[in-house]
């Protein structure tokens, strides 16, 4: 994509994405590196399929195998028994190291409302956000079979990316229909937060998944920008990365070195004529920035 299409053409370039894979996807979505298989995982939504692939040096990702869930995919989460928890349409799914797959309670209600983004927070816990018609919710929910649902948030527009400082201490999230980026302080012991102030707020496209590097920066995808921002810990915007896909959903850092940064896109409300100027669109993307991510935090398991 054209970087002045982006709106960020003043913004300095640290790569160009390259595509990584052959398959497209109609929502692509949440990229998450497995430290202990070093394997990649990422979902295609809609399709209910989380997708599990090998990542080369070179940027490539070999598909090894799909496990197809019981409705959506909104996020994979991995705990270190290799076990996986899907947050579904309106409740988690858990897939067992062996395959076995069984769901829980029901979690979201409300037509037309379904789990979004997730990611564990520092201590395991599962940070989910919804879809929907509006007033949309970001819950924590603790591991364990009773599933103890907190609510963090109840008046958001689309609950999209999680990412947390290096210390745990900082909580950043999106809210796609506002554009805005938030943070907040947060507890890793108990999950506890502090007051929600607005980080960012995106002029050109929307906010999407997002991610932290190694120097605490933030990386946020920008759909229907065609780019990953870079923010610094004060909320400079002091990088990006253009991606030949205009609906760019999340970005994270992967492989045993944490150096690839891997960028999920989607072909969702494209139109015909936007798919035949970006034939790419769908596709899995990765990107060489000379940033290294921190490690990912592990679900704590049910």
């Amino acid at each position: 994509m054209n970087p002045i299409e982006s709106g960020y053409a003043d913004v300095p370039l640290l790569a160009t994405a390259r595509v990584a894979g052959d398959e497209p996807a109609f929502l692509g979505e949440g990229p998450t590196w497995d430290p202990i298989r070093e394997r990649l995982l990422w979902v295609d939504i809609m399709a209910g399929v989380v997708h599990v692939g090998r990542l080369h040096d070179d940027g490539r990702v070999e598909p090894q195998s799909r496990i197809q869930t019981p409705d959506t995919a909104g996020a994979v989460a991995v705990a270190a028994d290799g076990a996986l928890v899907v947050a579904g349409t309106s409740r988690l799914h858990y897939v067992a190291a062996d395959g076995a797959i069984s769901s829980g309670r029901e979690l979201v209600t409300g037509d037309g409302r379904r789990f979004n983004d997730a990611k564990p927070d520092p201590a395991g816990r599962l940070v989910a956000g919804t879809l929907g018609p509006g007033d949309e919710l970001l819950l924590r929910i603790e591991p364990g079979a009773d599933e103890q649902v907190t609510v963090i948030d109840d008046d958001l527009t689309l609950s999209n990316g999680l990412a947390w400082s290096a210390d745990g201490r900082r909580f950043y999230s999106a809210d796609t229909g506002s554009a805005r980026i938030f943070v907040r302080s947060y507890d890793p012991a108990t999950g506890a937060t502090g007051p929600r102030t607005v980080f960012a707020e995106l002029g050109h496209g929307h906010p999407d998944g997002m991610t932290m590097d190694a120097d605490d920066h933030l990386w946020v995808a920008v759909w229907g920008g065609g780019c990953v921002l870079r923010f610094s810990p004060d909320g400079r915007l002091v990088g990006r990365v253009d991606v030949p896909a205009p609906h760019t959903t999340c970005p994270a850092f992967a492989g045993s070195d944490l150096g690839t940064l891997v960028i999920t896109t989607a072909t969702e409300h494209m139109t015909p004529a936007q798919l035949e100027r970006y034939p790419l669109s769908g596709r899995l993307f990765t990107a060489k920035t000379g940033v290294r991510g921190i490690a990912p935090t592990l679900w704590g398991g049910r």
